[in-house]
Formats: C-alpha cells, sequence, structure tokens
C-alpha cells in the first residue's frame, strides 16, 4: 500500500469505547491530574479510525516488513528461524518533560558506568572503600584482564548503551537493567518511524515530534570522537559475526547509516600491531571499529582460540592505542545484574548525586540476606540469572507452578550467586492493536545513548510490547513486538 492509496479515517465506533485498564498505568489514557493536551489530542485522532482501517493497515505494514527483510533469527526455532517483529501501530507518546527526566537519568547512568569501568581497571578506590564487593567484579566472568592499566581514549569505556526501562503503576520511571556490551534494536527504532510516517501520515501530521533519523550520524562522529590521537580522518568500520547473526539486519542497517564499511574478522588483519582493511586496492588502515562480536570471538590470540569470527593480534593493536574498540572489553561487568544492585550507589559514589531514575529494589543471592528473602518470598519475585538476556532463564514467581518453585529452590540452592530477585512491577501499559479491537499491553523502553566527548541520547527509544494477554516478557525471542516511540518536542 503506498501513499496515495492511503484513506483519511472514516467515522466509527469508538476505538477507546471498551478499552479498559484495570491496575495499571496507562501511558495514554491514564495521567495524574487532568491529560495533556498533545495526548488527548493524539487520543482524538486515534478514536477516529476504524477497527477495519486499522488492521488494513497493519495488513499493509507486516506486508512492508516482509518485503524490506527486517527480521530478528530465534536460533530456538528450527523452522522458523527469521521471524518478522511483530510492529504494532498505535504509538507511545512520551511528553516533552517526561523525555527530559528520562535523558538527564541515562546521561547520568551513562557517566557513571565509565567511571565505574575506569576505577575497576585502575586503581579500584570502590573496592578498596568496600562500596562494592571486589569477589563480585574481580571473580566475574565478563571482568578482562587485558583491560587492567589500559588507558581508553576519552576514557569512555560505554560508547553506544542501552538502558532498559519500565514504568510503574504511578506512571514513575524505573531502571530495569544496563545494556553496555552491544545493545542492539536501534534499527527498529528508525524502520518503526518510517513506517509510521508512510502508513500513518494522517495520525501524526503537524504534530512536534523529534526526529530519529540522525542515529548514523551521530554514532560515527561519537566514534571519530575517541579514535586514536592523531588521527584527523578515521576511518570506522562496523564488524559483524556475518549473516547468521541474530541481529545481522541491524548490521547491514546501521553500517549503511553511517556510511561506513560492514566488515567480517576474515576482511580485516593486524600488521605491526595496526588495524588494517582488505580492500581491492590493497590495505586500508581502520582506526575505529563499533564491534557486534562478544569479546570471547575477537581475537583467537587471546580469548576463544577456536574463534573463526575475529582478528589474530586485534587485543595487542587496542593496547598499543592503535584502533579503538567499541563498546570497550570488558564492558559487562558494568551490566551485570548483580552490579546492577549497586549502581545507586555507584553513582552516589563517582558523582555526589542522588540518581535521577530509580532503580528496581533488587536482592542480591549471592548475600546471605539476599538469598534468605528471595527462598522466603518466591511465590511473589522475578528472579533472573545474572548472566542471561532476552528473557530466558528467569522465574516469574506469581506465575509459576509449585513445581517450577521447587526446581528454582535446588537452583538457588545450588548457586545462589547466579541468581537476583526483583518484586513483580505492574508494568505501564500502551494501547495495542488486537483482535478483538485496542487493549492493554505492557510496554517497556530501551533509549539509546552514544557517548564520545558527550553523552547524547536519541529521543525515544525502543519500545517493545507483551502481545500476548497478560504478558510481562517484552522480548521479541518470547512472543513481543515493538512500537514507534514519539517524543514530543514541546
Amino acid at each position: 500500500m503506498t501513499n496515495t492509496q492511503i484513506q483519511a479515517p472514516v467515522s466509527a465506533a469508538s476505538l477507546f469505547e471498551d478499552y479498559q485498564v484495570p491496575d495499571y498505568f496507562c501511558e495514554l489514557t491514564n495521567r495524574t491530574g487532568p491529560l495533556p493536551p498533545r495526548l488527548a489530542h493524539i487520543q482524538k485522532r486515534l478514536d477516529q479510525y476504524s477497527l477495519t482501517e486499522l488492521r488494513h493497515r497493519a495488513a499493509a505494514a507486516e506486508a512492508q516488513l516482509d518485503r524490506h527483510g527486517i527480521t530478528f533469527t530465534v536460533y530456538s526455532d528450527s523452522k522458523a528461524i527469521d521471524r518478522i517483529l511483530p510492529f504494532d501501530l498505535v504509538p507511545r507518546v512520551i511528553t516533552a518533560e517526561e523525555w527530559d527526566h528520562v535523558e538527564r537519568g541515562v546521561q547520568q547512568r551513562v557517566k557513571a558506568l565509565n567511571l565505574f569501568l575506569h576505577d575497576i581497571y585502575h586503581e579500584r578506590a570502590i573496592l578498596r572503600d568496600g562500596i562494592v564487593p571486589s569477589e563480585l567484579v574481580l571473580t566475574n566472568p565478563n571482568y578482562c584482564q587485558a583491560m587492567v592499566g589500559l588507558k581508553v581514549p576519552g576514557g569512555v569505556y560505554v560508547h553506544i548503551n542501552g538502558t532498559d526501562l519500565i514504568r510503574d503503576q504511578s506512571g514513575r520511571f524505573l531502571v530495569l537493567e544496563d545494556n553496555a556490551r552491544t545493545p542492539s534494536g536501534v534499527s527498529y527504532v528508525i524502520e518503526n518511524r518510517h513506517m509510521m510516517l508512510r502508513l500513518m501520515p494522517d495520525l501524526a501530521s503537524g504534530l512536534p515530534l523529534r526526529s530519529v533519523d540522525d542515529y548514523g550520524q551521530k554514532l560515527r562522529e561519537s566514534l571519530c570522537q575517541v579514535a586514536p590521537e592523531g588521527v584527523t580522518d578515521p576511518q570506522v568500520v562496523l564488524l559483524s559475526p556475518g549473516i547468521y547473526n541474530s541481529a545481522y539486519f541491524e548490521h547491514v542497517f546501521l553500517a549503511r547509516e553511517m556510511g561506513v564499511p560492514l566488515v567480517e574478522g576474515k576482511d580485516l588483519t593486524v600488521e605491526n600491531h595496526r588495524v588494517y582493511m582488505r580492500t581491492i586496492a590493497g590495505l586500508r588502515p581502520v582506526h575505529a571499529i563499533y564491534r557486534r562480536l562478544n569479546d570471547d570471538f575477537l581475537d583467537p590470540l587471546v580469548f576463544n582460540p577456536n574463534s573463526m569470527l575475529g582478528v589474530p593480534g586485534l587485543v595487542e593493536a587496542y593496547r598499543r592505542g592503535n584502533v579503538t574498540l567499541a563498546n570497550a572489553l570488558g564492558t559487562g561487568v558494568a551490566d551485570d545484574k548483580a552490579v546492577y544492585a549497586y549502581m545507586p550507589r555507584i553513582i552516589r559514589y563517582y558523582l555526589g548525586e542522588d540518581p535521577i531514575l530509580d532503580s528496581v529494589e533488587t536482592h542480591i543471592c549471592a548475600e546471605p540476606e539476599g538469598l534468605a528473602y528471595t527462598l522466603a518470598n518466591m511465590h511473589k519475585l522475578v528472579i533472573k540469572p545474572v548472566g542471561e538476556s532476552g528473557g530466558y532463564g528467569l522465574l516469574i514467581g506469581p506465575h509459576a507452578s509449585q513445581a517450577e518453585l521447587d526446581e528454582f529452590r535446588s537452583l538457588l540452592h545450588a548457586n545462589p550467586a547466579n541468581y537476583i530477585s526483583q518484586p513483580v512491577i505492574n508494568l505501564s501499559v500502551s494501547p495495542t492493536l488486537c483482535e478483538d479491537g485496542l487493549e492493554a499491553r505492557h510496554v517497556d523502553l530501551r533509549p539509546f545513548a552514544l557517548t564520545g566527548r558527550s553523552t547524547w541520547v536519541l529521543p525515544g527509544g525502543l519500545s517493545r510490547v507483551a502481545l500476548r494477554k497478560g504478558s510481562l516478557v517484552v522480548n521479541s525471542s518470547q512472543g513481543g513486538g515493538s512500537k514507534d516511540t514519539w517524543v514530543l518536542a514541546s
């Protein structure tokens, strides 16, 4: 369906006539005090669509996603590995005032994460002062010995960060976790906006929406700012594991958005501790690498000797300051779910400030009191393994069977250090197009922050939605979808 084929909304029974939000904060309809005029205006516009018209446009969206190859990979499903990420046409809207709070909070958090990483790989003052337990950091599987004593340009370890946020029953933003290694999903943010403007131009018309189109330019600029000293025109590349990676679509997308080569390990070589890219014109120097490989696969001389994805000698070139890696090695310590529990203390320690964004109450099962509390309250907690992502390996106590609770009790006793627990939060909801009309579905938000000389936050972020009724799991691999995130400029 082209833009010329899109018809104006037709009057029909109100979409919101049967819309109900029991016990949850709806980001479009539930507010403390009067509904902000902009939100009321957007709801009024939505109300002019018929259910048939919205479904027609949703079908067009799915066809475009398929045609453009906007997919993700599920390794656990041998029958349907590549899937379209479900897209919901009802946008998630964030007011200018709300976004200002989120933006400042994310910038504060990224600043603290970078100071923390510098410290644990150098002076270790925060460990000596007992703010964070030494064993939690120094025995962490993501702690990288190759980074000890290494000075990184600008003190930036986390160049690209994705901070997962939720909103509670009062509408307050809370940090759920940090993603400081290779956060994914930003390509969907940009593609979702393009999709909305193509298929719902009448809904967006005239609204003061913050743009998301300059992310690629900002990413390249931030990487150039932290290139090795003395390089006036840095060559940036995006290093991908290849076409079988779950986020390969995003790798291609971001390389195109940045205007830089997309390479694999076989395309790079190291000579005299400098990195070069193989081209038909010969070897070309590389100064900054946005890597989408985990640490273990980057250099077979330092990490996994069987890796065919990395570049032999890359880490030594990095240690000598001849190339910048984004994100830096060893950043996984900072987004460990157990370290997350100490982030409020980390922020106060380095910045002398209270956190702008609160964290979810977290119990560390490696600590006796945390384990005891978790075991006594399993039925009302979410229990997470500290090293997993994507919604795997967790237990949602209120939804668990007795057999599942018993199994997790055994896991906790066997390896308590592998788990943290948190209360079940009544996640906020957003109106979502479902089979029977608009229904409330739980959402989260992943803003993306880029750090070079300063930290810039993409206005909005990836809004993931739990499409299954009653589900709190928004991950795409677990049946979730996404929405366009509208940040209002005024």
